[in-house]
């Protein structure tokens, strides 16, 4: 099989993008999308290269995902990801975790070192330091636009549902010079979500 030409598809969510957002957000895409593809250039795997991206954008605080993270009901980050490579459809996720910058790192390495699929919550958090990955203080991912946005869903005659039109996962798929194709995801959820509350981002098949 002759090498293939490496490509990589990134999103930085669904619905509408407000006007004062949409510099941002388109930045933060294309920085994401050449990260990756940066990766595939050199020769980097396609699990390599969409981890890069999904990165990116978590360090972005424009994103749903990582750093600006929408808040739950206790105004606390709680962040969900996978990630899956096509190669040997290996998989990793972990659901409902706090105080971590880049939750799609975690979701690699429980693809990567255990016999699991899935981590959640303290689990999660007990692996992360396992595998000594920095704890960040939770204030850390918190933006002033996730705490505006939390507060206003606190008001008696609020309707978060209409909060929930801007926002997103954010993801990635790419295919290597050797034809392999993996995927990643991560999000923060729903705005003023029940504590613990877990989408479908961190299954196979809905956010992989």
């Amino acid at each position: 099989l002759g090498r293939m030409k490496p490509v990589i598809v990134v999103h930085g969510g669904a619905g509408r993008i407000f006007k004062e957002r949409e510099e941002g957000c388109r930045a933060g895409v294309v920085r994401a999308a050449l990260r990756g593809y940066s990766v595939l250039k050199q020769g980097g795997s396609a699990v390599d290269a969409v981890e890069e991206a999904v990165r990116s954008m978590e360090d972005d605080p424009h994103f749903n995902a990582g750093c600006g993270s929408v808040l739950n009901e206790k105004g606390e980050v709680e962040m969900d990801a996978i990630i899956m490579d096509g190669k040997n459809l290996d998989s990793g996720a972990v659901s409902a975790v706090k105080c971590i910058a880049n939750p799609i790192k975690l979701a690699r390495l429980v693809m990567e070192k255990t016999k699991h699929m899935l981590l959640t919550d303290h689990g999660a958090h007990l692996f992360a330091q396992a595998m000594g990955i920095p704890e960040v203080p939770g204030e850390k991912l918190i933006t002033e636009r996730s705490r505006e946005r939390w507060k206003k869903n606190l008001e008696p005659d609020s309707n978060p549902q209409e909060f929930q039109k801007d926002l997103g996962t954010v993801g990635a798929v790419a295919i290597d010079s050797e034809g392999n194709v993996a995927c990643a995801t991560s999000t923060g959820g729903l705005s003023n979500k029940l504590i613990g509350r877990v989408g479908d981002t961190a299954c196979i098949g809905m956010g992989g």
